[in-house]
């Protein structure tokens, strides 16, 4: 389990497990590099980049692999969906893998994200908006002991961040994983115990 991750790239910086953080900069200045970094998707960086004190950099492949299957799971600021699959089999791409959701909790998530009539509907016909609520879903179907979300609800409305907040922090209270969030200016509207400034 990762309780701990300590940065040195940017400046020194601490994440704990049950904690949330907000990092925020300006566009270009390094948010989803730190994400990636935290993650080993790159490793183009000087300084340091730890988990529970192991620098990323020195894991091998599989201890990557199981990183991401218990230990870290992502929301990325590209979405990472598969066009030509529908909502449901985006989510159930992770959730095949990790077993950690009931179908009908799934289904429970489409419905107060509005997305109740878009189960069946491929990906790539939905808004970018949509898209961030599929991708929403899919990662609440990793376990993990941090979660980080890059930009979650650049293009969702008020109504539709409350809602995604609210089911967020009924989750972490449950499960108690860190949370990385990043900010461009519209931020994931629930309680951060620390803002972070790149």
């Amino acid at each position: 389990m990762i309780t701990d991750i300590s940065i040195n790239v940017y400046h020194p910086m601490q994440f704990e497990r049950g904690k949330a953080y907000c990092v925020s900069a300006a566009s270009g200045i390094g948010k989803s590099s730190l994400l990636h970094f935290i993650g080993g998707f790159r490793t183009d960086y000087t300084g340091e980049v730890r988990l529970n004190g192991q620098d990323v950099r020195s894991f091998s492949a599989s201890q990557r692999a199981e990183l991401y299957r218990t230990e870290l799971a992502y929301m990325f600021q590209d979405l990472r969906l598969f066009p030509n699959l529908t909502s449901y089999e985006n989510v159930q791409i992770v959730n095949q893998q990790t077993h950690f959701r009931t179908k009908a909790y799934i289904l429970s998530l489409f419905e107060q994200l509005g997305l109740s009539d878009k189960i069946t509907q491929p990906a790539r016909l939905l808004s970018w908006g949509q898209q961030q609520r599929v991708a929403f879903i899919r990662c609440l179907c990793q376990p993990c002991s941090f979660l980080l979300m890059d930009e979650p609800i650049s293009h969702l409305d008020d109504e539709n961040a409350r809602i995604m907040a609210h089911i967020l922090t009924q989750d972490r209270q449950e499960r108690q994983y860190g949370l990385i969030v990043t900010s461009l200016g519209k931020t994931l509207p629930v309680h951060y115990d620390q803002h972070v400034t790149l």
